[in-house]
Formats: structure tokens, C-alpha cells, sequence
């Protein structure tokens, strides 16, 4: 199966589709498929479970950064967390405790730039 993210206008992911491999044998093939299916000329880009391509699998909210050709999360509301260009995630500055456990949980303190207990 096959997986593709319709965008909005802003490159926004609002669904993510499943079409089956025979109709999208390549990406333009399942991109046509949804073309036709939905007669429309939506914007459609294909995401991979497995993050193989583009980072991380589309979901709902997530945004297409057609300079990096990657899925990437909304950035977290903390001015101070970078996006790891490797991985596409968004990260703290400081590494989250190895010790932080079920038990010992921490919250990020943009004020402070440290992980604090919860």
C-alpha cells in the first residue's frame, strides 16, 4: 500500500490517503490515481510509514517543506528548540534526562532552557 497526504494551499497535510500499490506503482501514478478518483487537482505528496523518504509519515497538521522535501511537525511553542536536519524532528537544546523514567517525568522550561521535574 501506498500513502499519500493532500495539502492545502500552505502546504499543510489535512488527510492522508491509502491507495493501493496497483495504482501507484510510482508516485506520479498515485498522484494521477487521485486526480481522477477525486476529479480534482489537488496537491498530493506521497509519505512512507517506514520514513524512508521525507523524514516522517504525513499526518493531519503536519507541513510539507518542499526545501527539504520532508514531512515536518508543527514546531513545538518553544522559541529555543531546533530542527534536527538528519531526523526532522524538532529538539530541546539540552537532551532530555536519561534518568526521566515513569516514574521521574520533566517538562520543558523555555525560561530556563533546562528539562525541570514534573
Amino acid at each position: 500500500m501506498a500513502y499519500f497526504a493532500k495539502l492545502n494551499g500552505s502546504n499543510i497535510v489535512e488527510q492522508v490517503h491509502v491507495v493501493h500499490d496497483n495504482n501507484a506503482s510510482t508516485e506520479q501514478d498515485g498522484i494521477d490515481f487521485l486526480h481522477a478518483l477525486y476529479k480534482n487537482n489537488d496537491t498530493w505528496k506521497q509519505t512512507y510509514k517506514d520514513r524512508s523518504q521525507r523524514k516522517n509519515f504525513a499526518g493531519p497538521g503536519h507541513i510539507y517543506d518542499a526545501d527539504r522535501d520532508a514531512f515536518l511537525l508543527p514546531k513545538p511553542n518553544f522559541p529555543s528548540w531546533i530542527l534536527n536536519e538528519d531526523t526532522g524532528q524538532w529538539e530541546a537544546p539540552v537532551a532530555y534526562p536519561a534518568d526521566g523514567t515513569s516514574d521521574k517525568r520533566y517538562h520543558w522550561n523555555e525560561e530556563t532552557t533546562s528539562w525541570d521535574l514534573s
